[in-house]
């Protein structure tokens, strides 16, 4: 008697990346971060390293997930799972954009939702809040809280009390990252993470939506 075999559906591109997303968010990390402990050079897991130029796929090596593995003290096994739990719909994908991008016309809907292009999706901690992105710090303007690199899980729905750190829009476009000192009908009062900088009050009209950060890379 002859067996068939099961037929073995092969690993995908977006699988393998979606799981090493998934990887560095359970240790804590930014997929940059990741390399970085792993010793690698830390663009090697970015996003704009995944399609070439001439817009073929770009795979990781089996020895920088080796070391990437190492770095987050997982097994080859609970790398598997993480593939595994994204087939079956376990996983969790969000939005992801760039801060400095954000302010841009279109990034955001009228009720601080992302719509538009440019709009990326990252493995990250889950939330009770489906309406939850994510940003990516560049630069160092809001060190040392955030670097450039981290990463931080946004949530629209999330209850907010004094002491929040919170991502605000202005009205204009201007994006904020701040500690929110006081909330009245009338202003807000925020807190620079930057303690060299002082405190600063925005009028309740001139805000077009204010977010609490839920979490952040390391």
């Amino acid at each position: 008697m002859v067996r068939q075999a099961k037929a073995q559906r092969m690993l995908t591109h977006g699988e393998i990346w979606a799981a090493l997303d998934q990887l560095a968010a359970r240790a804590g990390l930014s997929p940059s971060g990741l390399a970085k402990r792993a010793g690698l050079d830390p663009t090697t897991f970015n996003r704009s390293k995944r399609i070439t130029a001439d817009g073929r796929e770009r795979w990781p090596s089996t020895e920088s997930i080796a070391k990437a593995l190492a770095a987050a003290d997982a097994s080859i096994d609970s790398f598997a799972k993480l593939i595994e739990d994204d087939r079956a719909g376990d996983g969790r994908s969000v939005p992801l954009l760039g801060l400095a991008q954000a302010g841009t016309s279109g990034a955001f809907d009228e009720a601080g939702l992302p719509s538009g292009r440019g709009w990326t999706e990252i493995a990250l901690p889950t939330s009770e809040d489906r309406h939850t992105f994510a940003l990516e710090i560049s630069g160092h303007a809001l060190a040392p809280v955030y670097r450039d690199g981290d990463i931080v899980l946004v949530s629209p729905g999330a209850p907010i009390r004094k002491g929040d750190r919170v991502v605000v829009r202005s009205k204009a476009g201007e994006m904020t990252v701040a500690t929110l000192k006081r909330r009245t009908t009338k202003a807000l009062e925020l807190e620079p993470l930057d303690g060299t900088q002082a405190d600063r009050t925005m009028a309740a009209g001139d805000v077009a939506w204010i977010a609490r950060i839920l979490w952040a890379s390391q």
